[in-house]
């Protein structure tokens, strides 16, 4: 049998090399979005791209570097130019030159990148989240929620270690006023942070009659870091939240989403603060000028009840006067009276006593002889049944062990029994046992 003719796996590698090089020889820009990105200790930063289809799976897939000498310009560049570092998740424009290697396979070797397509894209879809909210009715919903004239009771959503939240609760502090918060912590910025943002939210409006007021704050960060408010998601929530909402987000530059459906939004959480403060500023000014109101007109119905008060009492001074006279007249004859009827019915009440106790006194005495001669008797029962009166009368008491017996059929032949007489003891023996009635 003839030997088949071969290649071997590299001269195989080399010649597709060596084609794909023939074939697309210059660099060009591509489309595609960052799957994964890594910069390892070398400085060179690998890359997955990926061009995603209508399904959940990709339609296409290509490795890609940016070697350390082109990464380190092309980084600062590209953060710089959108305010974001590039990360996993966002769509770029990138001038890439083919590359096959025996070991590695195919490759896109990235030597430059176009800020201006990944902001257009972002916010393509920053403008398609507003879009959506207002096609479905509720991008001004919480706009419409009423604010209420003291917002003192205040649910925070923000990461305890912010920098954010120090100074909005610093703000708080350092006020004349006494606010109640309670914070809903979440992750603000992340992979995580739209799960756990949404979470903090629906924790809040479990317990809405609780608050007056919810505030979303957190320090500055890049576009990137804060990506989550942009989120359709959250949006949504923060639109429909039960509550008004005040963000604080900390954006230097464009208002998030989440800024955009709040029911108002500040540049920074110490602004939030200080709009809280305000707030109750104001109310307490309102409450002095209905304190001065309210003042000012009970002074004047008091002066005008006052006056006719003062009338009216002259009035009744002069008809009261003659009336006062008769009047005095008729209690002096009442007086007269009523101490005549009294020394009569002190008197007739003085003598029914006298008789009630001459009477009470009799009672007495016959009930106490009657009650002595009963304890007499008593007395004379009970010295007729004390033991040694039962024993003269001939009885015995019989005792074995020094227990008494009661029972002859607790006896056996044979016992020592000790016997008590009403006068001296005896000792005895059981001879023989007849149960009563035997």
């Amino acid at each position: 049998m003839s030997e088949r003719k071969h290649i071997t796996l590299v001269e195989l590698q080399t010649a597709l090399k060596r084609k794909l090089e023939e074939a697309v020889p210059l660099p060009f820009w591509v489309t595609a979005e960052v799957s994964e990105l890594n910069v390892n200790s070398s400085g060179h930063c690998y890359l997955e791209l990926v061009e995603k289809g209508g399904g959940k799976l990709p339609k296409a897939r290509v490795a890609a570097v940016v070697w350390r000498s082109t990464w380190g310009a092309l980084r600062p560049y590209f953060a710089s130019a959108t305010g974001s570092e590039l990360g996993a998740g966002m769509s770029i424009l990138v001038r890439a030159t083919v590359s096959y290697h025996e070991l590695y396979g195919l490759s896109l070797v990235i030597s430059d990148i176009d800020p201006t397509y990944t902001l257009g894209d972002m916010e393509r879809q920053r403008q398609q989240t507003v879009q959506r909210l207002q096609d479905e009715g509720v991008f001004d919903m919480n706009r419409e929620v009423g604010l209420p004239d003291v917002m003192q009771r205040v649910a925070v959503v923000s990461s305890p270690n912010a920098a954010g939240y120090q100074d909005f609760m610093n703000e708080l502090a350092a006020s004349s006023y006494r606010f109640e918060t309670e914070l809903f912590e979440a992750v603000m910025q992340g992979a995580g942070a739209e799960d756990s943002l949404i979470a903090a939210l629906e924790r809040i409006a479990a317990r809405a009659e609780e608050f007056d007021v919810t505030v979303i704050v957190r320090g500055g960060g890049s576009q990137s870091d804060l990506a989550a408010f942009d989120s359709y998601r959250l949006a949504s929530h923060v639109a429909q939240f039960p509550l008004s909402v005040a963000t604080g987000i900390g954006h230097d530059k464009d208002q998030s989403v989440a800024d955009l459906v709040a029911r108002i939004s500040f540049k920074t959480p110490t602004a939030v603060a200080t709009w809280l403060v305000a707030g109750l500023a104001e109310f307490e000014a309102l409450l002095d000028d209905f304190q001065e109101d309210v003042t000012h007109d009970a002074i004047a119905i008091l002066d005008e009840q006052r006056a006719r008060v003062r009338g009216c009492a002259m009035a009744l001074a002069q008809v009261t006067g003659g009336f006062a006279r008769t009047i005095e007249v008729r209690l002096e004859r009442l007086a007269g009276d009523l101490r005549r009827r009294q020394d009569a019915l002190l008197f007739a009440r003085r003598t029914r006593l006298d008789a009630l106790s001459a009477t009470l006194r009799e009672r007495v005495a016959g009930y106490l002889s009657r009650a002595g001669a009963r304890l007499e008797l008593a007395a004379a029962a009970t010295r007729n049944r004390t033991p040694d009166a039962i024993l003269s009368l001939g009885f015995a008491i019989v005792r074995r062990g020094g227990v008494a017996v009661t029972d002859a059929a607790t006896l056996s032949s044979g016992d020592r029994l000790d016997v008590t007489f009403a006068v001296g003891r005896a000792t005895a023996e059981v001879k023989n046992i007849e149960e009563h009635g035997k």
